[in-house]
């Protein structure tokens, strides 16, 4: 609940995580003030004079594990602000950001602070989360582990934070609308047809209630599409942006559907209890979090399912994919998109108004398991309980395996997938912690699942053979990227997003070197490099191996380079100096 010690509690952690994010991104250097063994003590200044002096261990790619108890707030003068929004004036009083930015960062702080107080309530430990489902689970974690306002949820009150926020674990109907074929438009892959999908996702009675609906009111219900809608978006958004619609009752309210929804941590992907094989459900949420509008971008929705046979057909086509990795994928099967007729003739209109209405129906997950296999996402493996236990260290108890046996079985189904459609394809999904859902038996890890292609599925603009047959429609959608832009998905998306937190978690509490886990990831790519000779040249094209590489940043991002502006596409991530790679540096300690 809301109480002073929680608040303080939640404040701490908060103001650690941004001391050890903004160090990594060079937002504030600090000085070094002594050694002792492992751990460093620093103190960095602000100009006003404030001192934050705390103990840090110096962690590889240029990282930092911030000992929370040890942080030490020396104030110019009193003040009653929560010291991590300190920081932040701290840094806004460098000159490095406007007043405008800071101040939308202190609103999405606030509401970041205001959902951690409450996570402790309902919380389980890891022992019972190692029992938990996947769509369960997702609502025991705790947000995006480098993004430090990564619950702001701009758009969103407290009301709707009780009842639509992930960790609140609240079933939710999704409601249904009607839509005239004439503004919207259905999208599918080869012999899904509209049919097919309604009937799956809305029984009978419900089919003919909505169709009588539509007669009362003088339509022809075959004119019509039936669409999910959330009903937060319906209000806040659909009601007045689509007005003229409705009016002329080619957008119609039909009511909430039967079945009950858990959200995901995207909190705009709800995965259906009622029945689990049927689809995971996509709908945008016109709030901004973390970085951007939780919309769906219109031509990304449209293309969806051309974008999942493009990459189903690299997988049916390939045995090492297929057989050696049993690589899953979650198609993006059957989508809608309603364009807005006013913003989408409008030059520059701002992305979020071109991502108002539409739906992409994902397969389940559940559809994709074997018997006794356990799928959770890759972002639940850095979750830490309340009382400190790593859920990654109650699965490798579980396992029976040794820290280092997990590791290895964890590299071995994660990284072999990934680097195939690197090296042979040419083409990358976005493998963060939400995109990659990791499978597990018996507590111990397997294979890996793919999903969430919309977004994040990019090719390489080098003119490789296996992208020969991509249509145009593909190529005007899918992002090209020069070799390191591609290298970056895995290096930044898997290595700094990820596994670098994992790295910190194993090395604070199983006493496991990074040093050693950073030498396993890199054994498996030179593993996978020797199964795979006739690739070289791509080896060396998309070297993941070299000393450095450019360092993205995601938290400069919003702080000093996109602020809040509007602007007409969705903001990519910024670019600051380099990083020295883990994967290097590593050899060169050995080898010294």
């Amino acid at each position: 609940m809301l109480t002073e010690k929680a608040w303080q509690e939640a404040d701490r952690k908060l103001l650690a995580k941004m001391l050890q994010e903004f160090i990594y991104e060079e937002i504030i250097i600090p000085t070094l003030l002594s050694k002792k063994e492992d751990t460093h003590y620093y103190e960095w200044r602000d100009k006003k004079g404030t001192v934050y002096r705390f103990e840090a261990k110096p962690r590889l790619f240029d990282s930092f594990h911030i000992l929370v108890e040890s942080i030490d707030v020396n104030l110019i003068e009193d003040t009653d602000i929560p010291l991590s929004l300190g920081l932040l004036l701290s840094i806004q009083e460098e000159g490095k950001m406007t007043g405008s930015t800071a101040g939308h960062l202190v609103k999405e702080y606030l509401h970041t602070l205001v959902a951690d107080t409450h996570l402790k309530e309902k919380a389980k430990s890891s022992a019972q989360l190692t029992e938990l489902g996947y769509a369960e689970l997702e609502g025991e974690m705790t947000g995006h582990p480098w993004i430090t306002y990564n619950k702001g949820r701009i758009g969103f009150g407290y009301d709707d934070y009780v009842q639509y926020a992930p960790e609140q674990k609240k079933k939710v109907n999704l409601s249904w609308i009607a839509v005239h074929q004439n503004i919207g438009t259905f999208h599918s892959v080869d012999g899904l047809a509209y049919e097919h999908v309604i009937e799956q996702e809305l029984d009978q009675e419900k089919r003919e209630r909505f169709g009588k609906r539509l007669s009362t009111l003088g339509v022809n219900d075959t004119d019509y599409y039936f669409m999910p809608i959330h009903s937060w978006q319906w209000n806040q958004t659909i009601v007045s942006m689509f007005a003229a619609e409705i009016a002329k009752k080619e957008i119609i309210p039909l009511g909430e559907g039967e079945d009950e929804y858990l959200p995901q941590q995207s909190i705009r992907t709800f995965v259906n209890l009622s029945n689990k094989e049927k689809f995971h459900v996509k709908l945008p949420m016109s709030i901004l979090n973390t970085l951007v509008y939780r919309g769906l971008p219109s031509e990304r929705t449209v293309i969806a399912p051309d974008v999942t046979k493009f990459m189903k057909n690299i997988l049916e086509n390939d045995s090492y994919l297929k057989e050696t990795c049993r690589l899953g994928l979650l198609g993006e099967v059957a989508t809608m998109n309603v364009n807005h007729r006013t913003f989408h003739q409008l030059k520059g209109a701002p992305y979020q108004y071109l991502e108002m209405l539409g739906v992409v129906w994902r397969e389940s997950i559940y559809k994709e398991l074997s018997d006794n296999e356990h799928a959770i996402t890759l972002a639940a493996l850095l979750h830490v309980d309340q009382e400190g236990i790593p859920f990654v260290s109650q699965l490798i108890e579980k396992s029976g395996l040794s820290v280092e046996e997990w590791v290895q079985k964890l590299t071995n189904s994660v990284l072999p997938p990934l680097l195939h459609y690197l090296y042979q394809y040419g083409t990358v999904f976005s493998p963060h912690g939400q995109n990659t859902v990791l499978v597990l038996k018996n507590y111990t890890p397997e294979r890996i699942i793919m999903k969430d292609f919309v977004d994040d599925v990019n090719i390489s603009d080098q003119p490789f053979q296996e992208l020969a047959g991509l249509s145009v429609e593909l190529k005007k959608v899918l992002r090209t990227e020069p070799p390191e832009g591609l290298t970056q998905f895995i290096l930044t998306g898997l290595f700094i997003c990820h596994f670098r937190y994992l790295s910190d978690i194993l090395q604070e509490n199983e006493q496991f070197s990074e040093y050693r886990f950073w030498n396993i990831v890199r054994e498996e790519i030179l593993s996978y490099q020797k199964k795979f000779p006739q690739l070289q040249e791509r080896f060396e094209l998309f070297d993941l191996l070299r000393p450095s590489f450019t360092k993205l940043t995601l938290n400069r991002n919003r702080m000093f380079d996109y602020g809040y502006e509007d602007g007409d596409d969705r903001p990519h991530a910024s670019e600051y100096g380099t990083v020295a790679n883990a994967l290097h540096k590593v050899v060169a300690q050995t080898t010294n």
